[in-house]
């Protein structure tokens, strides 16, 4: 019963500690620092359910964004063997924080990069990759860079998770200036062209502070292009 609370306050302890300092990188810069809180474990749940679903064949995953660890911790056990785990932190602090969480289990083979994901140079392609990334803190042209790096890093076929909190437009409408409203508008733009060209799945998580949406897209696994060259080759 004392190891129980032993280890119950262990966790408690973690998650506050994760929490203050999740607060005090987003006021040193939201850039890197989006989110004003780790992911919940419902979210974390919900943004790695593609791996559940490819497993039990070895698969390469991409996290992008991953912060202190909330999500990294879900998705490695889950991992099959022979797996390829490579995470994408550009704050400097939650990438040391997450190489100490890596080094911890030896058994996933993984790698954390201190990048930018539109930025990461890399010639692998992946079968899920899971974004932590709060989109739309994001200027436009980021968001744009941001998607189009995802969907050229995918195997045709593979799937994306992101996730997008509820309520955020209409409370940057009633308490931002104009300008704001305007940029999280064009954000949302953005990403409805995407979630109306490969969304498959769409989840709500209200366990999560603040409540969210999980978006599951997917690569076709043929390209629009391919597709019209394969019609124009039949109607000759």
């Amino acid at each position: 019963m004392n190891d129980w609370k032993t280890s119950h306050d262990r966790v408690l302890a973690q998650r506050q500690a994760e929490g203050w300092m999740f607060l005090i990188e987003a006021v040193r810069d939201l850039r890197t620092t989006g989110a004003i809180a780790p992911s919940g474990k419902a979210l974390s749940r919900l943004l790695t359910r593609p791996v559940q679903v490819q497993a039990p064949r070895p698969l390469a995953v991409l996290e992008a964004g991953a912060g202190t660890g909330a999500v990294t911790r879900t998705l490695m056990p889950q991992l099959p063997g022979g797996s390829r785990l490579d995470i994408v932190e550009a704050n400097p602090r939650f990438a040391t924080r997450l190489r100490r969480l890596v080094d911890s289990h030896p058994e996933v083979k993984a790698e954390v990069h201190q990048a930018y994901v539109e930025e990461l140079h890399t010639d692998q392609h992946y079968d899920v990759i899971v974004s932590g990334l709060p989109l739309t803190n994001f200027e436009p042209k980021q968001v744009e860079r941001i998607m189009a790096r995802y969907m050229e890093l995918l195997h045709p076929g593979g799937t994306l998770t992101y996730f997008a909190y509820l309520g955020t437009r209409r409370a940057r409408t009633l308490l931002s200036s104009r300008a704001e409203a305007r940029r999280h508008a064009a954000v949302d733009h953005i990403m409805a062209g995407y979630q109306r060209s490969y969304a498959t799945a769409r989840w709500t998580t209200w366990a999560n502070l603040p409540p969210a949406h999980v978006w599951q897209l997917q690569r076709p696994l043929v390209s629009s292009d391919d597709q019209r060259h394969r019609g124009d080759g039949a109607q000759r």
